[in-house]
């Protein structure tokens, strides 16, 4: 039965042995993580579309989606956080030459997903009410509801899409996920343009036709990838279906003893930008706007070390896996050495070219916008430095939950963004009057506080005991 995990392997190179060098290892994790970059640029991308022609109809349309996406996220990021769990522990059984315990993991992770779903989606469903106990415009959390009574259903097919995901990557095969991603896209953009608008005989459903799109891209998506790994030759070998109502309790325990600390690290990060937003609304509407600026820079700076730290996870949890301590480092390190150079020349490009960037979103000959633009522009110079840390911060964590470790880098995670991020972000904007600027140091200091304390950990990891054996 065990060679059928090698020959399973999909677009896997053969089994990789202990003494490889750093260049193989090098090689092996930028094959492994380019097709994650671009996927995960491609996902970014989908989400913008989306924006985009919501603000076509008009801002009214644009803040009720927004209203119903903000709560809508915090939900799914957390799902994809604790589901995300089944890639280490896959690569984690392909390294020890497990096939029954990634049948069973896929499995398990499949029934975490519904699970998942199943509780979720009653309690998004009352958006209305609660928003309206929240104070917020009527109008608004009605047109909001409207969308998230449709879009709430793509909890369950975004769940297993990141189940199946977290699969392909951990047996190397990420070319056929950025190739679902582009059509994901393609067909995102094509049935948004159709239904919010009513083009060429379609239905105009305006909110409701984003909506629409956005659940039927996902059913599509997952439907091409389940497809995939059911049909391909080497990967239906895992039989991933077979006895699928037979529980694992054990498996099912250890993905959300893994993942929920992962889903509260994300959230933690997320709710962080979340309220440095709510800030700069206390500074201004040019604040606000350079922010959103500034972080949209950030954020797609931020999806290559985000899918380099991917690979990390497969790459790392392969060699403890097979307990092999020395592929254990070499991942490691070469993943972190690949986010940070990468975060390095984002930073270089950041710093010299910020005021040329930022007027690619504001018209610089508007004299409405001078003051966003310089704001926008400085807080892109202070985002150079961000960027070292953020990319530091993201490679070292998935590299610790290849070793399966996510409850103490969570607790670091909070403490970072929370108990010193923030209150320096408060302290150097409104009590030194730094203003925005003082907002985005307390944002770097705090994500460089969990960069270095995750990077620390991950170099004593043999002395705090996480490459015992499995």
């Amino acid at each position: 039965m065990t060679d059928h995990l090698t020959a399973a392997r999909g677009d896997a190179a053969p089994r990789i042995s202990p003494s490889i060098g750093w260049t193989t290892e090098l090689r092996a994790m930028f094959t492994l993580a380019w097709p994650l970059v671009i996927a995960q640029l491609a996902q970014n991308a989908l989400t913008t579309t989306d924006v985009i022609m919501l603000g076509w109809l008009g801002p009214r349309y644009l803040a009720a989606s927004t209203l119903g996406t903000t709560f809508l996220m915090p939900f799914l990021l957390a799902g994809f956080g604790i589901v995300g769990a089944v890639a280490p522990l896959v690569a984690q059984a392909r390294g020890a030459r497990d096939i029954k315990a990634v049948r069973r993991i896929v499995r398990q992770g499949a029934w975490a997903a519904i699970a998942l779903g199943a509780v979720m989606v009653p309690v998004i469903w009352q958006i209305r009410p609660l928003f309206l106990a929240l104070g917020q415009d009527p109008d608004a959390t009605a047109m909001a509801e409207q969308f998230i009574h449709i879009a709430v259903w793509m909890l369950f097919p975004a769940l297993l899409l990141t189940l199946l995901r977290s699969l392909l990557s951990a047996f190397d095969a990420t070319r056929i996920i950025l190739v679902i991603s582009v059509v994901g896209f393609l067909f995102n953009l094509g049935i948004n343009y159709l239904l919010i608008f009513g083009s060429f005989g379609f239905p105009r459903l305006e909110l409701r036709g984003a909506a629409v799109a956005t659940l039927s891209t996902n059913v599509l998506m997952f439907a091409l990838m389940l497809a995939y790994v059911l049909r391909h030759r080497r990967l239906k070998r895992f039989h991933i279906l077979h006895h699928f109502w037979r529980p694992d309790w054990w498996r099912f325990r250890q993905i959300f003893h893994i993942g929920v600390p992962i889903g509260l690290t994300v959230l933690a990060e997320v709710s962080l930008f979340t309220a440095a937003a709510l800030l700069m609304g206390r500074l201004g509407t040019d604040e606000v706007a350079a922010h959103a600026i500034a972080l949209q820079c950030a954020s797609m700076a931020f999806m290559v070390p985000l899918g380099i730290g991917a690979a990390a996870t497969v790459r790392v949890g392969m060699a403890y896996g097979r307990s092999d301590p020395h592929g254990v480092r070499r991942a490691g390190w070469t993943a972190i050495g690949l986010g940070v150079g990468f975060m390095a020349l984002s930073c270089l490009v950041f710093l010299t070219l910020a005021s040329w960037i930022v007027a690619l979103f504001l018209n610089a000959g508007d004299p409405a916008n001078v003051n966003a633009l310089a704001l926008a522009a400085s807080f892109l110079v202070v985002a150079g430095v961000f960027q070292l840390v953020d990319g530091a911060q993201v490679v070292a964590a998935h590299a610790l939950r290849g070793l399966s470790d996510t409850t103490i880098p969570m607790l670091f995670a909070i403490a970072g963004y929370w108990l010193i991020g923030l209150p320096i972000a408060y302290v150097l904007g409104f009590v030194l009057q730094w203003r925005g600027v003082g907002i985005w140091l307390g944002l770097a200091a705090g994500l460089a506080f969990v960069a270095i304390v995750l990077v620390i950990r991950f170099a004593m990891r043999e002395r705090l005991g996480l490459m015992r054996t499995r």
